[in-house]
């Protein structure tokens, strides 16, 4: 993501007054990205970390809900891929010039 934010900075021109809302908004954009994708992460690894636990405990009593559960932690994770996901359309929309 990092990387992505990273092609976006440009200087901008302070000349127009329109040049420098757009600068702002995509200062803006990549700031949101960025906590964005921090959160939807950090919440992912919560997620994981919960949900993981759960999971060696049952199967510790339970063979059989190992697979049940490690569904419910891939769904989990998936929470961080979707913050990905919007944290590239939210930068998408961020332009400098």
């Amino acid at each position: 993501m990092a990387i992505i934010m990273q092609t976006k900075l440009e200087s901008y021109d302070e000349s127009t007054t329109t040049s420098v809302y757009k600068a702002y908004f995509a200062g803006y954009a990549i700031f949101a990205s960025g906590v964005t994708v921090g959160i939807a992460n950090l919440s992912c690894g919560v997620c994981v970390g919960i949900t993981g636990s759960g999971c060696a405990l049952a199967d510790a009593q339970n063979a059989t809900l190992f697979v049940k559960i490690l569904v419910i932690e891939i769904f989990g994770s998936a929470l961080g891929l979707f913050g990905v996901i919007v944290g590239i359309i939210i930068t998408s929309k961020a332009s400098f010039t």
